[in-house]
């Protein structure tokens, strides 16, 4: 009795016995339509979400968003596709490299063009919106060489195939776009891996009580009903003046000159308005920092009282479990850049094969590692784009009111084409190496290793700076706290 090798890494595909025409319409099919729910969902985020409070001036930023959106979603999509082997493997290798054009075309040429025409066809000037086509196009180019030189000065292609494939090969776009989106990446992750324990951890609460939350209360009001009179004596003032300066315009302006003049103790009005006004604008600058002192009391209070409940429990105890892998991936970097080291295995082999060498667990390696890799990867990309939306919105809501709403969710939109096209450049090194083939064909010769390198240095940078920054501040708070404490005491001892 005969039997058929069993190859637990790479199991037969689902349509691996159909022909290969009809694998690539069956594919077609698949991924077209994947990319269409993904589009749905980027259009609905970007109305119901970015523009639920502001006007929408036009769809086609909108539907670039969308599409962008869409093309990255498949992007990992078609990982997750490798590792559990769903379609035929020509046809994925396809439809890699057409996600791959596509997405360097979007984020290479089409966004950066189209920033610039927003731009200019938003400005109030008839000459500049006249000629936004001339001046998108001559801004573009700049865009270009800059953008090409940033190629010149690291080394994104392995030695011996540096010169192939020339301007229109995957490599070279990639590789100067994966410079910039792992850059971005390596910032947003340091000071997330410093920031997200001191923010989550409930050891790092500020101790609160009704009474500071009280007397921060007494203060603000206290700064409003100065500003309304100093507000009160600006609007006197300026009435004072107004009818000093028009002493025969009607009836009895003389006489309300003289008593102008008396109510004023024949003083300058102009400096006095000056010098009001100037209190004023100081006054209201102290309100602003009270509010925001007052605001920031309450969010602790109620983080507080939050911290006492099971589910305030449940998410401090996983705060802990982030926070230890933030420390490990610290270290990890350190000994990468030190060492000069970069990792071989996926984390998932890696942790399977730590639990058996070193605790002596008994498990089948071949059979776990592709079912908890398809989860681990799945996970990641989860997170990945979770985690950029909600970053998203609150750009989108600092910067709204000053900037135009279309060319910041085009501006997001780029940054997003990079940040993902960039992911995916890491996320190989997550999948087994049995997976990566198509990957690493795809995306041609690159110098993988320099990435990850690159990465855990500006890692790094980014952790240590955000740790020092987090101290100035916590160190700031501590004092602004105790200048608020002594102003209540003062406060207290004078109203007796």
């Amino acid at each position: 009795m005969s039997s058929e090798p069993i190859t637990a890494y790479a199991p037969t595909g689902v349509l691996s016995n159909v022909p290969v025409a009809s694998n690539l319409v069956q594919s077609s099919f698949v991924i077209w339509g994947s990319q269409l729910l993904f589009f749905g969902v980027g259009w609905v985020f970007v109305v119901e979400k970015l523009f639920r409070d502001y006007e929408v001036k036009t769809g086609l930023v909108r539907a670039v968003f969308a599409a962008t959106f869409a093309a990255s979603c498949t992007l990992f999509e078609m990982v997750i596709f490798e590792i559990g082997d769903v379609l035929d493997a020509s046809s994925r290798r396809l439809h890699w490299t057409i996600t791959l054009y596509l997405m360097l075309f979007n984020v290479i040429v089409l966004l950066p063009f189209y920033q610039f025409f927003v731009w200019f066809a938003e400005r109030d000037n008839a000459w500049i919106r006249r000629h936004r086509w001339s001046l998108a196009s001559v801004c573009w180019t700049l865009y270009m060489y800059f953008f090409w030189k940033i190629g010149d000065q690291f080394p994104i292609k392995t030695a011996q195939h540096s010169g192939q494939r020339g301007f229109f090969g995957i490599e070279s776009g990639l590789g100067r776009v994966g410079v910039i989106g792992v850059t971005i990446m390596a910032i947003l992750s340091g000071f997330g891996a410093v920031n997200s324990p001191y923010t989550t951890l409930f050891f790092f609460l500020r101790e609160v009580t009704d009474a500071d939350v009280a007397a921060a209360e007494k203060r603000f009001i206290h700064s409003m009903d100065m500003l309304l009179s100093k507000r009160k004596k600006l609007l006197l003032a300026r009435l004072r003046l107004k009818g000093a300066e028009d002493p025969t315009g009607r009836a009895g302006g003389f006489v309300r000159s003289m008593f102008a003049k008396v109510t004023s103790g024949f003083s300058t009005g102009g400096e006095s308005i000056n010098h009001m006004t100037h209190e004023i604008q100081a006054l209201e600058t102290v309100m602003r920092q009270l509010f925001l002192d007052l605001d920031d009391l309450n969010l602790e209070r109620e983080r507080i009282k939050y911290s006492q409940t099971l589910k305030g429990h449940y998410f401090n105890a996983l705060g802990y479990i982030f926070s230890i892998y933030c420390v490990w991936k610290v270290v990890t970097s350190t000994i990468n850049i030190i060492f000069n080291r970069v990792g071989g295995t996926d984390p998932v082999t890696h942790g399977l094969n730590v639990l058996i060498h070193r605790f002596g667990i008994e498990m089948d390696v071949t059979f776990w590692a592709p079912q908890l890799s398809f989860v681990f990867v799945g996970v990641m990309v989860v997170c990945s784009i979770r985690g950029l939306l909600i970053q998203f919105m609150k750009f989108f809501r600092a910067f709204s009111s000053s900037l135009s709403p279309n060319n910041i969710v085009l501006f997001l939109a780029h940054v997003m084409g990079m940040y993902f096209l960039s992911t995916v450049l890491m996320m190989r090194m997550s999948v087994p190496p049995q997976y990566r083939t198509i990957i690493t064909d795809v995306l041609g010769r690159i110098e993988f290793d320099f990435y990850h390198r690159w990465f855990d240095v500006i890692f790094l940078i980014s952790a240590l700076a955000s740790g020092g920054f987090i101290m100035i501040l916590t160190q700031l708070q501590k004092q602004r706290d105790l200048e608020n404490l002594a102003t209540g005491l003062l406060g207290s001892t004078k109203s007796y």
